[in-house]
């Protein structure tokens, strides 16, 4: 099995501080949660832009964000869903992205998972959390891109609106880690199941010439 992954982030992880409280551990502000950090606390080795086949789109109901929140699609089952994924790629280890997976479904890292059965089929289902559902979605000169996401049907999953805060998180991951303008990442989020037409154009426009002004974390 490979000791190295890049992890694929395409919610508020984008924003490599909103990560580091998974890695150091801590509480990111505006919530409550204490994340105790990874076993090895060594900053990625490499972060690169990624754009991956596949959609992202936004559902459940955020405790958090108080919205929906962005899950990947990596197959075709939605032929009206938007084409690419904007990621962000994090050169991690193995018990890394196994202490990032564990955080994620709020319990502590304690062992290595087994990523045998995505390394080998592309997709392996954890649990019946919304993120434990295991995607390769392809290599990085050769180095496996894994990413989580729900083990939902997309063709009957209920679309959520995601919040202001949340997109702006996105909006800044976005602006940091791919250096697009303002222009291209609206362009990127008005299409994105969720978003389109609960978003009015001025304000989803506003919101993230703000966020990308501002870089805020909060």
């Amino acid at each position: 099995m490979t000791d190295q992954v890049w992890y694929a982030a395409y919610g508020s992880n984008l924003h490599a501080q909103r990560l580091a409280y998974y890695i150091e551990g801590g509480t990111p502000p505006g919530t409550t949660h204490v994340y105790p950090g990874f076993r090895d606390k060594t900053p990625p080795l490499q972060t690169q832009p990624l754009v991956m086949p596949g959609s992202i789109y936004f559902a459940w109901e955020s405790p958090v964000w108080t919205g929906g929140v962005a899950f990947y699609a990596p197959d075709h089952q939605r032929p009206d869903w938007p084409e690419g994924a904007a990621m962000r790629g994090y050169l991690l280890t193995h018990g890394q992205f196994s202490d990032l997976l564990t955080q994620e479904m709020y319990r502590t890292p304690e062992l290595d998972l087994d990523l045998s059965e995505v390394l080998d089929t592309g997709q392996c289902q954890l649990g019946p959390g919304r993120y434990e559902t295991l995607v390769k979605a392809g290599e990085v000169d050769g180095v496996p891109v894994l990413t989580f996401t729900s083990p939902w049907d997309v063709r009957s999953v209920e679309l959520r609106r995601p919040s202001a805060r949340y997109l702006q998180m996105i909006s800044t991951g976005l602006a940091e880690s791919h250096s697009w303008s303002a222009e291209e990442i609206r362009d990127y989020l008005a299409v994105r199941p969720g978003v389109r037409g609960a978003w009015p154009d001025q304000d989803l426009t506003d919101l993230v010439a703000q966020a990308v002004g501002t870089h805020s974390v909060e």
